[in-house]
């Protein structure tokens, strides 16, 4: 049996609209063309779809079932579709960020942007210790979001957050030395950390050191030390301590995207305009 999807398409336009004469106006269609394409389905299935009155349009057993069916066709078609269409957008991506910035919506990004760009190749480089600065401006990534200070660097602000020192809940200080688990340098968080408490002559000391924010957020919560966070990081289990062990108040810090050259290629902007898109807050941070 080959069924048109065209009259599959019709079929389903007819049963989300509740008529022939809605669906014809969406599909730009006439309604005796729309009632043609849904006779020629049902010959094609040998089965009636519809109950037609002057009232209403309802669907027999086997138009529900059809419905069912004809929407995941419908659905793979429009996927494959979308996989081998030819993209006015080809090329390559270089896009590097930091590790703290997109968290859980990166995974989502990439997809999103590899279903409307196919023949886009991405190349994403996430890391705390590489000067995305100085990438871009060399000519090895072509866009960026860096973290830095408040006002630091000129370029598109995405978000602007403020440090805070964080523990886990059931954390307790023995000692009078801060057991701080920190970030390799160079990093932002770690330096704006230690120059405060240096302000202050605090005494501290290094507890942990990660090479990314997942082994810092580990050592936290196992109690091993006090880390410096952008406050829309703390996981469940976290708190904020500053006003319990008298620290002193951090900076704000602004993840900024910056992008190579005045005028990015096609398949960059593409990206930024993506980003831009899926880089507000969540709810509730």
């Amino acid at each position: 049996m080959n069924i048109d999807p065209t009259l599959l398409r019709t079929f389903v336009m007819v049963t989300e609209t509740g008529g022939f004469t809605r669906a014809a106006q969406q599909l730009n269609l006439t309604q005796s063309a729309i009632s043609h394409q849904i006779r020629r389905l049902e010959e094609q299935i040998g089965r009636q779809l519809l109950h037609r009155t002057t009232r209403r349009l309802t669907l027999t057993e086997d138009g529900e079932d059809l419905l069912r069916h004809a929407g995941q066709v419908l659905q793979a078609l429009d996927a494959m579709q979308r996989r081998f269409e030819s993209s006015p957008v080809s090329g390559a991506v270089r896009f590097g960020l930091t590790e703290s910035f997109l968290g859980e919506r990166l995974p989502p990004l990439l997809s999103q942007f590899a279903r409307a760009f196919p023949a886009v190749r991405l190349e994403v480089n996430v890391s705390i210790g590489l000067d995305l600065c100085g990438m871009v401006k060399g000519n090895e990534l072509d866009l960026a979001v860096v973290m830095s200070l408040a006002n630091r660097i000129e370029g598109r602000l995405l978000r602007r957050t403020q440090l805070v020192w964080v523990a886990a809940e059931t954390f307790s200080l023995a000692g009078t030395s801060l057991p701080l688990a920190l970030l390799p340098v160079p990093s932002v968080s770690r330096a704006a950390g230690i120059a405060a408490l240096e302000s202050q002559a605090i005494e501290w000391h290094t507890a942990f050191t990660s090479q990314s924010q997942q082994g810092l957020r580990a050592a936290v919560l196992a109690g091993l030390g006090i880390a410096v966070m952008a406050s829309g990081d703390l996981e469940p289990g976290m708190k904020v301590i500053e006003d319990e062990y008298g620290l002193p108040e951090l900076p704000d810090v602004d993840f900024t995207l910056i992008v190579n050259g005045a005028e990015p290629g096609a398949a960059a902007q593409a990206f930024g305009k993506i980003l831009l898109e899926m880089s507000a807050p969540l709810p509730g941070r």
